[in-house]
This record gives C-alpha cells, sequence and structure tokens, in this order.
C-alpha cells in the first residue's frame, strides 16, 4: 500500500499521508508529535498537499460523552478522495464485474456466500470473545490488527459507552458501494467474534470519509430459560381463553 504513494514524494511526505489516512481527521500538532517535528515544518507539507487536492481540512470527529471545546478550534487535516487512491484501490472494476457476473449466475446468496467467505479468512487467526474469557476489547484489537494487515488502516477508539473500530481505508470501497452484502458480511463477522450485535456508524462505500463500526462493551441482557417458558406458557393459556 506505501509502495504506491512513494511515487508522490520524500519519506517525510509520505509518512504525513500515512498518518493522515489512518488517523485522520487529525491535526498538524499530533501529526508533528508522531513525527518528531514542528508543527509549522508539518504545516509546510500539509499546504502542498492541499494545493495538490491530496489533503483537506475539515472537522474533527465527535467523540460521544465530550462537549465541544470553546474558542476556535485547530484544523483538522485528512486526505482527499484523490489522496486515498494513491495508496491503492486494487482490480476495482474486474472485481466489481466478476461479482455482477456470479450474481447474474448464482443470485444474491452467492454474492453473499462469497463476501463472507472473504471476511472469513480476514479473520481467520481472531479469537472470540469467549476465547478471550469475555474481553471485548482485546477481541477489537485483534480484530482492528487483522483489518490493518488487509489494507484497511484499522484503529481501536473508546467511545461513551462502546469502543468503536474505524477503518481509515477500504480496499474494496468501489466494489462494496455496488454490492452491500460486502460490508454486511464484515459486521456479521464481527458481531459474531464479539457475541453482541454492532452498530455500523458510517461507511466510505456510502461516500463518508471514514468506516466506524460501534461495539457495545455490555451485551443486552437475554431472557433465562425460566423467563421464555413462562412467557410461552401465558401466551398458551391467552389463546385458549380466545
Amino acid at each position: 500500500m506505501v509502495e504506491k504513494a512513494r511515487s508522490i514524494g520524500g519519506e517525510t511526505r509520505r509518512e504525513v499521508m500515512s498518518l493522515l489516512l489512518k488517523l485522520g481527521p487529525v491535526t498538524a500538532a499530533d501529526l508533528g508529535h508522531h513525527l518528531g517535528l514542528s508543527a509549522a515544518g508539518v504545516r509546510r507539507h500539509l499546504d502542498k498537499l492541499e494545493d495538490e487536492q491530496l489533503a483537506e481540512t475539515c472537522e474533527p470527529n465527535p467523540v460521544a460523552g465530550e462537549e465541544a471545546t470553546r474558542g476556535r478550534p485547530a484544523k483538522h487535516y485528512r486526505l482527499t478522495q484523490q489522496g486515498r487512491d494513491l495508496f491503492g484501490s486494487h482490480y476495482d472494476t474486474l472485481a466489481t464485474d466478476a461479482i455482477r457476473v456470479l450474481k447474474d449466475l448464482g443470485g444474491e446468496e452467492a454474492v453473499r456466500s462469497l463476501a463472507r467467505e472473504r471476511i472469513h479468512t480476514i479473520l481467520d487467526g481472531v479469537g472470540s470473545v469467549e476465547d478471550a474469557g469475555g474481553d471485548v476489547e482485546k477481541v477489537a484489537h485483534d480484530l482492528a490488527d487483522a483489518l490493518d494487515e488487509s489494507g484497511y488502516a484499522a484503529t481501536v477508539t473508546r467511545a461513551g459507552t462502546g469502543i468503536q473500530i474505524c477503518q481509515h481505508h477500504c480496499p474494496v470501497s468501489a466494489v462494496a458501494a455496488e454490492h452491500p452484502e460486502i460490508c454486511d458480511a464484515e459486521h456479521e463477522a464481527i458481531s459474531a467474534l464479539v457475541g453482541r450485535h454492532v452498530q455500523p456508524l458510517a461507511l466510505i462505500a456510502d461516500g463518508n470519509g471514514i468506516c466506524t463500526t460501534n461495539i457495545p462493551l455490555t451485551a443486552a441482557a437475554r431472557p433465562d430459560a425460566g423467563t421464555v417458558a413462562a412467557h410461552e406458557k401465558n401466551t398458551e393459556r391467552s389463546g385458549d381463553l380466545d
């Protein structure tokens, strides 16, 4: 992924773009902290990237439970779609055409099967929440690591009563935009591994700058067997009275 970025400048410029991809929206000061450079030095690179329409200023991502700060906020930066494209989305046209043919031959279920097989391969080494002793946060980090290795530039963020997996790049965004089964399969796989329903908050395939999946840290309570049996018995009685 970074190999292609080398065609657009030197080492520092490449590192700035990689951090914008993975951390954006982010301030020049934060970039400088990661790179060991002054904010002014980073801004020179950002100004050039803006001039070339590879980066842009934007609003910071809201964080659940935090109030907006008073005063003028620091500028935040992220890559434009043109900047993201430099990191590669391999064989988009070929893949989209192939899945379209698959759908014509086998229907939507064939596409869903392909999507499930793909994400299961990516997440093959990730254990379930039961394997992790109930530690949802550990599983989330393992998921992000697996996705990151497959080009998703994934990070994990705590947000209110949940934890969010943020994918700052999607190597199959063009395919997923036409075939939402790709994203659906990812969310199903994540949900199965963390043992609870997850909430897709944003998708790159829908035109957002980031894919965000929220995982609640507390699973919804499930009724025990006795409660279910009592409910079924009461339902039967109600039916007898009708």
